[in-house]
């Protein structure tokens, strides 16, 4: 794993790091997936990616490190042996301590990871959460969003995200499998659909840069 510090190239909406701009897939989503859900949307994101890797050569994929959508994403990227690159909070250059609905998912995307990019902003506070995924989308060249289409509120802000793509005339295709349905609360995520229940036998040779 290689890992990128750069707080001082966060400004003007770029990703640190992001010299692959346009290339780059980014996702975004509900963060309140029930266990199947995250499942069914594991599979659907898979399969849009190896749809997507027979029409273009594959580029790198991106999230911000979290529950929900972005482990679903970081799973069907690890399994269509897409790059996967996450963003990670940081705190005057140093990593945060993300929230502790987010820490099992963080475990896992660290794990699953080729780099992780240090990225300031509070992963505590919805609004920075947003302003990174903003940064983030800014230098993708296609946007993923497992989105039910209902309103952004005070927690989630994914129909946000998707109207922010759009108007900067950045594809978005949007993940919603039949049956998939938000939960309450927070859950323990389930294993991954298509990986073994303990993971990979080996962690990938992740880089923090």
């Amino acid at each position: 794993m290689s890992t990128t510090a750069r707080d001082n190239g966060a400004a003007g909406g770029q990703v640190p790091g992001g010299g692959a701009a346009g290339r780059e897939v980014a996702a975004v989503g509900h963060a309140d997936l029930t266990p199947r859900t995250l499942a069914l949307v594991e599979s659907a994101f898979q399969e849009r990616l190896e749809r997507l890797g027979k029409r273009v050569e594959p580029g790198p994929v991106m999230v911000r490190c979290g529950a929900g959508a972005p482990l679903a994403f970081g799973r069907a990227a690890s399994v269509s042996g897409r790059r996967l690159i996450v963003l990670i909070p940081t705190h005057n250059g140093v990593p945060a301590m993300p929230p502790r609905r987010d820490r099992v998912a963080a475990g896992e995307l660290l794990n699953l990871t080729d780099q992780a990019r240090l990225l300031p902003y509070d992963p505590n506070h919805r609004d920075s959460c947003v302003g990174a995924d903003e940064r983030m989308i800014a230098t993708s060249g296609l946007l993923l969003a497992a989105w039910d289409g209902s309103p952004s509120n005070g927690l989630d802000a994914t129909a946000h995200l998707v109207t922010y793509a759009r108007a900067r005339g950045i594809p978005v295709e949007i993940v919603w499998p039949a049956g998939a349905e938000r939960g309450t609360g927070e859950t323990t995520p389930a294993p991954s659909a298509a990986l073994p229940a303990g993971g990979p036998a080996e962690p990938p040779g992740a880089r923090y840069s």
